[in-house]
């Protein structure tokens, strides 16, 4: 073999070996990074188990309250935060449900709510004549919900109920008013912490977090 062309194999070996490595380390860093993840949580709230148990619960009183109903509710998810337990929540009804999203903002990219909600992101649905159930992802002043409420009942909703995730009754601003035969279901109660994981962020991160934790306060900034 000529040393032309034994240098060019010994070039592709080595080009070989580190493609290898760089997909080895890409591996590594992506440990790393959720690794990192749960290192910003102070404590677990709720395991994946424990909230997997509670929304089949949830699901389950859902398709025994509307059984005898004329039509099957219409599911209305509250984005971004409410999609892992949207997703959860449906599979689990009996019924023929249709879903739909909407989008309101309070918090920006702060850990307090702001108060003045906005509806980003309108339903692509019609809910005249409907029984919705709206699906939070956490309660806690309630400005949003009562803002998503009076959106309904203004599309013309014979009912709205609510089902949220979390409830946090200590920061609550203003009464929940439900509207028809509207029922308030919650997964669990949360204490005044702030919460991350199972859809729900701070800055967009953490949605992806399997389990609810309280975020230490070092990564709150």
């Amino acid at each position: 073999m000529s040393r032309v062309s034994l240098s060019a194999s010994f070039k592709g070996h080595l080009k070989t070996l580190l493609k290898k490595k760089k997909k080895k380390k890409k591996k590594k860093s992506g440990l790393v990074s959720n690794m990192s993840l749960d290192s910003h949580i102070e404590k677990v709230l709720w395991t994946q188990d424990q909230i997997l148990d509670r929304v089949t619960q949830i699901a389950s009183q859902i398709t025994h309250d509307f059984r005898a109903a004329a039509d099957p509710p219409l599911i209305v998810g509250v984005a971004t935060g409410a999609f892992l337990f949207l997703a959860d929540l449906v599979r689990r009804i009996q019924l023929p449900v249709a879903v739909d999203l909407v989008r309101a903002q309070s918090y920006g990219s702060g850990t307090l709510s702001n108060g003045a909600p906005t509806i980003s992101l309108d339903l692509k649905l019609d809910v005249k004549g409907k029984h919705v159930i709206l699906v939070e992802d956490i309660v806690d002043t309630g400005c949003t919900l009562s803002c998503l409420i009076a959106h309904l009942e203004s599309k013309g909703a014979s009912s709205v109920s609510v089902c949220a995730f979390l409830d946090k009754p200590a920061r609550r601003k203003v009464d929940i008013e439900l509207v028809g035969d509207g029922k308030f279901y919650k997964g669990f109660e949360c204490p005044d912490y702030f919460v991350v994981g199972y859809g729900m962020d701070f800055a967009e991160l953490y949605r992806n977090l399997p389990y609810v934790g309280v975020l230490k306060p070092e990564h709150c900034n």
